[in-house]
Parts: C-alpha cells; structure tokens; sequence
C-alpha cells in the first residue's frame, strides 16, 4: 500500500458555518479513465494511487484517513444580476493535502452528487464537461496563466440529462484554494459583518501569511487581490482565451482561473468574440473581459465596505486599469518581438489586430508565423495568410522598420517570441474530437492533445495536426454553461 497523503483541512476547522460536512455521492458503474502523471508525480502519488481499489478515491467511493468532505456556500452576481444563495452545488471538497514545505492544495470532486447548495441540479457532472475542464486547465497551465489543476477524470455508466442524456463523469482537481468572491459577498448580503471579517482573516492567515500582523493588512490584501485579478485577464487577453461565464462566484480571490464552462480559445481573431451560446448579451464577450473584472471587484469592494473605508477601496480599485496595462503591454510587446518601449508600438500592434480582424486571421497561428521574422528579409511566411497584400506589405515594412531600432538579432528576438506565442491551444475542435472519443471508452485522443498541450510552445513535429487550423464544422461548435 503507498503511502498516504497527509490532510491538514483548515478551512473545515477555521471556518465553521461556511460549509456543511457532506460525502459525496458515487456514480453507478463508476471507473477511472485518465490521471495527469506529471501533476499525480508533483502532489506524491505514486502510479499505484490509480489502480485497482485505490482507483475508487477519483469515484468518489473512497475517502482517504484525514480527509472532512465538505460543501462551501457562497453567493453572487451571475450575468450582472443578483443570484443569492449558492455554493457547491455538484463539487466537495474533500480535503486539503499537505505538502512539503508547508503548501497545502484543496482536493476538490467535481460531479460529487447532490449538495444542500444544488438548488434546481442534479449535483451531477457529464462526461463532456469534465474532460472539456481537464484539458482547458491543464493547456492554461503549460500557458503559464494561473489556474486550478486537473488531476483525474472518471466516467460512469450513469446517464446525466442535459440537453440530451449524457454519460456522467468526475473530475478530481486542485488549488491552493477555491474560496472566491462570492464567499465574501453571501456573508455580506446575509448582514453578517463579522463572518466577513472572519473570512478576510483567514485567507490572510494562509494565503498571505506575511501581513497578518501588519496593521493596514487589510487595505494591503485587497490591493493584491485587484492586481492579481488585473494581471489574470491581461493574459487571458494575450492568448485569445475567453472565460465565458465570469460571475463573482467564478472568480478566485487568489487570481486564478476557475470553473470552466463554455469557454474558448479564439480562432478567427474577433475581438467581440462570444463562446457562451447562452450568453445572448454578450456580457463575458472577449473585449468585455478586462471590464466585467472590474465590475466584479466592485462588487467584492462592496462587500467589505464595513471592515475596509471605502477611501480605501476605491484607491485599491484605482490599481486595476495601470497593473492591467502594463501586464498586456509588456505580454503584447514579447508577442511582437519588442524589447524596448517606443511611441509607436500601440499603433504597431493595434494595426496587425484590425488586419487579422477584417481578414479573419487566425489568432494563435498569426502570432506564431510572426515569430519567424527576419529583420533584413521583406518576405514573411505570414504574408500567404492575407489577401490584401499591399496592405500587410505596408504592415510589415513599419514593423521591420520599428525591430531595426534595436540592438537584437533575430535568433534571440525568435527565441524570446516563440516562447510567448504558443504553437498548441486547446481549440473547439480538438477538445470535441478527445470528448466523442472518451464516450468510447477511448482515451488515447485526449492522452496525445494533453501532451501536446503539455508543451504549447515546442515545435513538436509529431503533433503538427493538432496545430492546424480548424474544419468548418469546428468553427460553430455551440458551448452552453452545461459544458
């Protein structure tokens, strides 16, 4: 028998009356499918944790000594209008692991059942949702952007009604924590001030252990929470990922990505770019991200206005717009092979973007192409990718002009783009072809995307396909919240 991982469950023992204890319920015919062996390798579990009996943990038919299941509740915001009440309505954490040297990672299943939080759900997760969320997680991480971590998929012989009768699944992932806005906002709205107080202490007590003592810890923690929350979508924005569903209570107050939804990896570069099929506004469209943030911490801002002045907060908030800024200036000018800052670069970039736009360019390959330029050459390999050349010619003439003015030559300019502009994204397409796969019983589709995911920025021969722009049919795959 391997050894067991250790439990040290804070929020279960801090924080009574923020959740309700509660095992999860198994699937019938439930099974283990696939593992991430790199993040299985990081959290020290050997091979032997997913096989035989010990398989029936990622089930949720197991728990393991020192795990406390519990279900969180919080409120929030969903599509610009009060929600009330909601919490983990399909999703239990079932304990926080204690790693060595200190770090602790919540264990949380995915598709666990039935919770007082479901209101009008099944606490139930689909195959497709769960497979859709490993992927994107894990293709964001290699991205290098913040986010929770997929560790396990399971399937079952269950059958899970959505749109239509689907086969339910669970998804076993990680992160330092899953407390987010809307935590802080269910104590405010329920009038309960000191619960809220007792909320912010406690993620400073583990998050941001250095300022517990401090007197101004709490204007000094919020501050970090809006620059951490501005530096996440700056990167989102550089990559071309859309959220899709950016409610309070899908936002983390640690600044990384979570819960995902109907989200998506641009193709065709369209700034207005909606991935949510339920999203009949636009509310979470791509150009919206960096706003609707905002307007999310608003509401965060408003719902510690009885322990922070709001003098305070507003100066706190008044950091989003500069840190955002500098986050996607400095990602945008690496995109472009820019070391320096000069007055012309907004214009630069701001005219590839219309270019791609009128053209309908794809975005990630774009970028890519970009980064073979040589500063003495007038040819480009992405020159074949427009038809109104004399315009791209008149492009890429002022940019070739604008990489003169400094002292790089193209190997180290290449190098430094091609790690900043990656070859692999989790497009549509792929993950559906991994999702039709795995109903199969057919995890090899999704095993070979995850590891060409698993290194975006590598030329990987091998995995050219999974480069290639989408089919037509890829190009209108419908994602509703129910992904």
């Amino acid at each position: 028998m391997p050894n067991h991982p250790q439990f040290n469950n804070h929020y279960h023992r801090q924080l009574p009356g923020f959740y309700t204890e509660l095992t999860p319920t198994p699937l019938r015919g439930a099974r283990l499918i696939y593992h991430s062996e790199a993040l299985a390798n990081e959290l020290g579990l050997s091979p032997e944790w997913f096989c035989g009996e010990n398989s029936k943990i990622w089930c949720g038919e197991h728990q393991l000594p020192g795990m406390m299941p519990l279900a969180q509740v919080y409120s929030g915001h969903q599509f610009g209008a009060w929600a009330g009440q909601l919490g983990d309505g399909r999703g239990i954490l079932l304990g926080e692991q204690q790693l060595d040297g200190g770090r602790c990672l919540d264990w949380h299943l995915k598709g666990a059942g039935l919770t007082p939080y479901s209101r009008m759900g099944d606490g139930r997760a689909v195959l497709r949702s769960v497979v859709r969320e490993f992927l994107a997680s894990e293709s964001l991480h290699y991205l290098g952007i913040p986010t929770t971590r997929a560790l396990t998929i399971a399937t079952s012989d269950q059958l899970v009604q959505r749109e239509q009768e689907e086969r339910g699944g669970m998804l076993l992932r990680v992160a330092e924590s899953h407390v987010r806005f809307g935590h802080f906002e269910h104590f405010y709205y329920q009038r309960e001030p000191e619960k809220v107080r007792q909320l912010v202490d406690y993620v400073i007590s583990r998050h941001w252990p250095l300022w517990q003592q401090e007197n101004d810890r709490y204007q000094l923690w919020f501050t970090d929470v809006v620059e951490r929350t501005a530096r996440l979508i700056a990167q989102w924005q550089t990559v071309g990922f859309t959220h899709g569903v950016m409610n309070t209570d899908n936002m983390s107050i640690l600044g990384i990505t979570i819960d995902y939804g109907p989200y998506g990896f641009m193709d065709e570069y369209n700034p207005g770019y909606v991935c949510n099929h339920s999203d009949y506004q636009g509310r979470y469209a791509f150009d919206n991200q960096p706003a609707v943030a905002l307007w999310n911490l608003h509401r965060l801002a408003q719902s510690l206005s009885k322990l922070i002045p709001v003098e305070t907060l507003q100066r706190a908030l008044e950091r989003y717009e500069p840190v955002l800024m500098q986050a996607f200036g400095e990602r945008m000018r690496a995109k472009l092979g820019l070391f320096t800052v000069q007055a012309e670069d907004n214009d630069i970039l701001v005219g590839l973007l219309r270019l791609m736009q009128r053209e309908k360019a794809d975005y990630t390959r774009t970028f890519r192409l970009l980064s073979a330029t040589e500063q003495q050459s007038v040819q480009s390999p992405l020159r074949d990718e427009f038809i109104d050349r004399p315009v791209f010619d008149q492009w890429f003439n002022t940019y070739r002009r604008r990489l003169m003015i400094e002292d790089y030559d193209d190997s180290h300019r290449q190098q430094v783009m091609m790690s900043v502009n990656p070859k692999y994204v989790l497009r549509n397409y792929l993950a559906q072809q991994a999702i039709e796969r795995a109903q199969q019983d057919d995890v090899s589709v999704l095993a070979r995307l995850h590891q060409a995911l698993s290194h975006p920025y590598q030329e990987q021969p091998e995995m050219n396909d999974l480069a290639a722009l989408p089919p037509e049919w890829g190009k209108h795959l419908a994602i509703s919240c129910s992904s």
